[in-house]
């Protein structure tokens, strides 16, 4: 059988489905939003005043979405992970103490095996927030906090795979592990110590300071250097520009290959001109303490290829590229 005779529709239908799918979940997502209500601020309270963990459950699709929630909450200041419902009854109840809050995924609000955590939880007092979409289910009653993530459709055609359904509790917790972020004062610096690998933990971790060029890899020139010996300082030192300072090391401007385009355009005796002369002044720089990903955005930005780095009183100390920032992993 071709391909066409397996979508018989053809390409406009696939993109009408598709359309009509983000429809219906950002519909729910609106009629989510208008909800919202105290209910979300008492959610709040009971994870900030958890002194243990955020134990997040549900099964099936909502178990994959409380995975992501748990891992959320974990990674943005709030200790939290994910507890299979089903495997709770077989020894991983243990895993819930004292101090701790549940947070339980289930939308029809009867799903069996996380209505068995309901005796255990109250024996320990345990506070239960839960996200169901059937406010009149057993869960949502017995929660301590019940979070109504109910849609009116799911994007399935027959109205029975979760989707509209599952991206709304998933934006719920999102909700609310960005609430507790805020409320906390989870800074970048915290987000960097939950994310020490990979790219990101680079991006996060690393300072300009770690990557900058200094010392005699760092091109640098007086304001009043001939162009033409500004312009062997560039070639010496490779980052395709060169700081101008003046006599106390204080950045005065910088000249990069863009300015020496436009020098040239302008017949600029290169023998006779002072750097000075044609430079940039009031060159956009960097401190050595900002995040290497903060220089990467002015780079990008500002559509430069390097930047000098300096200090309060803007005396230079030190310089990067775009090359210093790949070479890092910033990129």
């Amino acid at each position: 059988m071709s391909a066409v005779e397996h979508n018989p529709g053809g390409d406009a239908a696939a993109l009408d489905s598709a359309r009509r799918t983000f429809d219906i979940e950002a519909a729910a997502l609106a009629a989510l939003r208008a909800r919202l209500d105290g209910s979300f601020v008492a959610a709040c309270r009971v994870c900030l005043a958890c002194r243990g963990r955020v134990i997040v459950t549900g099964m099936g699709k909502s178990g994959h979405v409380a995975h992501k929630i748990a891992a959320t909450l974990a990674s943005t200041g709030t200790p939290a992970f994910f507890l299979h419902p089903g495997e709770a009854s077989h020894g991983d109840i243990g895993m819930i103490t004292r101090g701790d809050a549940l947070l339980a995924l289930s939308n029809s609000g009867e799903t069996p095996e996380v209505l068995a955590l309901l005796p255990p939880i109250k024996r320990l007092a345990i506070p239960l927030i839960a996200l169901t979409g059937n406010a009149a289910s057993t869960l949502a009653r017995a929660a301590d906090v019940h979070l109504d993530v109910g849609v009116p459709q799911e994007a399935c055609p027959h109205n029975l795979a979760p989707t509209a359904s599952t991206t709304a509790a998933l934006v719920m917790g999102d909700a609310l592990a960005v609430a507790l972020l805020e409320a906390r004062g989870f800074s970048a610096d915290d987000f960097a110590r939950s994310h020490p690998g990979g790219s990101l933990g680079r991006r996060l971790l690393l300072h300009v300071e770690d990557i900058m060029r200094r010392g005699d890899s760092l091109p640098r020139v007086g304001a009043d250097t001939r162009l033409a010996e500004g312009l062997l300082e560039m070639s010496r030192k490779g980052l395709g520009m060169t700081a101008v300072v003046d006599a106390k090391g204080r950045v005065a401007g910088i000249f990069t290959d863009g300015d020496l385009r436009r020098t040239l355009d302008k017949r600029v005796d290169v023998h006779q001109a002072r750097i000075d002369e044609v430079m940039t002044r009031n060159c956009t720089v960097v401190a050595p303490e900002a995040l290497a990903g903060e220089a990467l955005h002015l780079m990008e930005s500002h559509k430069f290829n390097a930047l000098l780095v300096v200090d309060k009183d803007r005396t230079l100390l030190g310089a990067l590229n775009m090359h210093d920032l790949l070479r890092a992993g910033i990129v």
